[in-house]
């Protein structure tokens, strides 16, 4: 059901704007783009048993580990770093759906210094499921939202080759990807994370509203922020600010395609589940998509570890999302449908 919010308070809620602090120089492992290329070693035939979502995650089976870096080129090994690995997850951890469960790579933080890893604690590796495919394509989904705003996730892509300990498995590599930290991406950006519910009039308007448009442009329903299911809200300490969003786990995208996806609507129909807002504030949103939209396609069109049929498919896909956004009528028909009296789509043509 959509919302319709306060006038009053959205004006206030819109003091804060989407990328509004001054985030600091990003550095580290978060700060390359070329891939990087590891081996995990572990027993493999335990990590892909254990299924079980655990009672609480103080109670999840920590899998010993090592992770072998290699250099730029992937020639040669660099160093060794003795780790744990920990089944995560909740749809990509049944078997059912997914044939190797994500994990958390979970370092020591006395031996990652002067490592790639320098500074990390507990990450999200993001693993292949059932296609190499569904990774690369999530992973751009990441770098998609970075294009918008700093206060986002962000991702290194990997090649990643799986060793099992005990030799009973043959040698497996594909590709997956780390996930930023969510205390780091908060203090990137001068910000605090907030852990209980939050209803969607107590956070910043043009936040969500980037949010639920982008969640929209890439056909996916998948999140909810008042349970913080899929997202996670940060506010900016010392003010009285609303707090603002920020998204991850794209995988039931429609634009990342995933066999194994659940999606409302199967054909692709993209719906929308943000509140309603005033015409202007969506227009606002609207010309930034429109401005970055050559570098959202580039970043497509500019990947060769795409297939040409699946850049040919996506860009048809964003094709429509731009579309949509350039006709007054299917604006007001997807985006307006609870505005009885058309108050608020009136500021849309202003």
């Amino acid at each position: 059901m959509k919302l319709l919010l306060n006038p009053i308070a959205l004006c206030l809620c819109m003091l804060l704007v989407t990328g509004e602090s001054v985030a600091q120089v990003p550095d580290g492992l978060f700060a390359g783009e070329a891939p990087l290329s590891f081996t995990l070693t572990a027993r493999m035939q335990a990590i892909m048993k254990d299924r079980t979502q655990p009672a609480h995650d103080s109670l999840a089976i920590k899998h010993p580990a090592q992770l072998t870096y290699l250099s730029d080129s992937a020639s040669r090994a660099v160093g060794t770093i003795p780790l744990a690995l920990v089944v995560r997850g909740n749809f990509r951890r049944k078997a059912t759906n997914c044939t190797f469960p994500p994990l958390y790579v979970d370092f020591p933080k006395k031996r990652v210094a002067g490592t790639p890893f320098a500074g990390q604690n507990t990450l999200k590796l993001v693993t292949h499921c059932q296609s190499d495919d569904y990774v690369v394509r999530e992973y751009l989904v990441y770098k998609l939202y970075n294009l918008i705003t700093d206060l986002s996730f962000r991702a290194r892509l990997a090649r990643v080759t799986y060793v099992e300990s005990a030799k009973k498995r043959p040698v497996e590599t594909h590709w997956a990807f780390l996930v930023e930290d969510e205390d780091d991406v908060a203090r990137r950006n001068n910000r605090r994370e907030r852990k209980m519910q939050t209803p969607f009039n107590k956070v910043d308007s043009l936040s969500l509203a980037t949010m639920a448009v982008f969640e929209f442009m890439i056909g996916n329903i998948d999140w909810d922020v008042e349970s913080r299911h899929n997202v996670r809200l940060m506010t900016q300490p010392g003010t009285d600010k609303l707090p603002s969003v920020v998204p991850y786990d794209f995988d039931h995208s429609v634009i990342v395609d995933a066999a194994y996806a659940s999606r409302a609507d199967d054909t692709g129909q993209r719906i929308y589940r943000g509140p309603l807002y005033p015409g202007w504030l969506l227009k606002r949103v609207f010309s930034q998509f429109t401005e970055l939209r050559p570098r959202f396609y580039a970043l497509y069109t500019s990947d060769a570890r795409l297939n040409e049929a699946y850049v040919k498919q996506t860009i048809m896909y964003l094709d429509k999302f731009y579309d949509l956004i350039n006709s007054p009528d299917a604006v007001k028909s997807r985006f307006f449908s609870g505005d009885k009296d058309g108050a608020l789509f009136a500021s849309f043509s202003h």
